[in-house]
């Protein structure tokens, strides 16, 4: 449940990121047409608050919300962390939200 949420989290903050038009075009060297701009932004958004009820389920509600915090930054971390490597961020979001329902199915 923890690194689905991880994996969840690490996606949402990529949409957010690439909904900005400075990192989509050192992503991606073009800027973004609004309309895909604002999908990014709402679908990251969205990821973001599917990525708590793992953690919570995982914990419970006292410690499960300031562990989610601590996922998020886990999450930002990671993304900071690849500023070298832009494309290998922008193929880990996909290939995290693909992986993300494998450790609850298995758990």
């Amino acid at each position: 449940m923890i690194l689905s949420s991880l994996c969840v989290a690490y996606a949402g903050l990529l949409a957010l990121a690439l909904a900005m038009d400075r990192h989509h075009e050192q992503v991606l060297a073009r800027p973004p047409p609004a309309r895909i701009s604002r999908l990014l932004g709402w679908a990251g958004w969205l990821e973001l608050v599917l990525s708590l009820p793992p953690a919570v389920m995982a914990w419970g509600w006292a410690i499960g919300i300031p562990a989610w915090l601590g996922l998020l930054t886990v999450a930002a971390a990671a993304l900071v962390l690849l500023p070298h490597a832009p494309r290998a961020a922008l193929r880990l979001g996909p290939a995290a939200l693909l992986c993300a329902p494998i450790p609850a199915l298995l758990g």
